[in-house]
């Protein structure tokens, strides 16, 4: 007796490795035309074109139109989690691609995983956070303490706005190559966009890649120690 909702379907639509390759390309928040996503996915534009048909249709990614253009995105942050914590299962059953180069150490030092940061540094963030009491864990929630709102409010974001917001303020996210868990929600991604804003990370226009500057590094460690 089959009992639940259906996990076929959803994994048939990842599973394929045209449509997978397109997801993964819309982790780091973007939206992609169908021309984009084809280059992406190694496939000529029709082929393209129906896969995106059929990951619409099973509410993955959310087409979007500005002017002429059409563009593609992840549905939300509840799919982003999924395919993260889908590429940490295929890490750790070592079912890797066969080539890598200098970017994947980029990537597993900081990246961009749909709206937030992730790798080492999210991790770091994270850590740091919750070990000096600025967030507090109960099960796989999380919430912003007091002494958090202060900390936040000082690193110049507006909690305020932020929970006036349809988006949850915070929330987990385990990382695939740290395999701990890093933050997501509004705070996270504000967080980011901060950090963007201070010119102490950029992101790599070819990749997920979010690229730390020499003094973003040494203020990153300052904002965000772990002893």
């Amino acid at each position: 007796m089959k009992e639940g909702p259906d996990i076929s379907l959803v994994a048939a639509l990842i599973g394929d490795p045209a449509r997978a390759n397109m997801l993964t390309a819309l982790m780091d928040g973007r939206a992609l035309t169908a021309s984009e996503l084809a280059a992406q996915a190694g496939v000529g534009l029709p082929t393209a074109s129906a896969h995106l048909s059929k990951l619409t249709d099973g509410q993955l990614i959310c087409p979007r139109k500005q002017g002429r253009h059409k563009y593609f995105q992840l549905a939300d942050a509840e799919v982003a989690a999924v395919l993260e914590a889908l590429m940490g299962l295929a890490a750790s059953r070592s079912v890797k691609r066969v080539r890598t180069g200098p970017r994947d150490a980029q990537l597993q030092e900081a990246r961009v995983c749909y709206n937030h940061l992730a790798g080492q540094k999210g991790v770091q963030m994270y850590r740091s956070m919750t070990v000096r009491g600025l967030l507090v864990e109960a099960g796989e929630d999380v919430r912003l303490t007091e002494r958090g709102r202060a900390f936040v409010a000082d690193f110049g974001i507006d909690i305020s706005a932020l929970q006036e917001g349809r988006a949850r303020l915070c929330r987990t996210c385990l990382d695939w190559s740290e395999r701990r868990n890093h933050l997501a929600g509004s705070l996270g991604r504000a967080m980011l966009t901060r950090m963007e804003d201070l010119a102490w990370v950029r992101r790599d226009a070819r990749s997920r890649a979010v690229l730390i500057s020499p003094t973003g590094q040494a203020a990153f460690s300052a904002a965000f120690p772990l002893d």
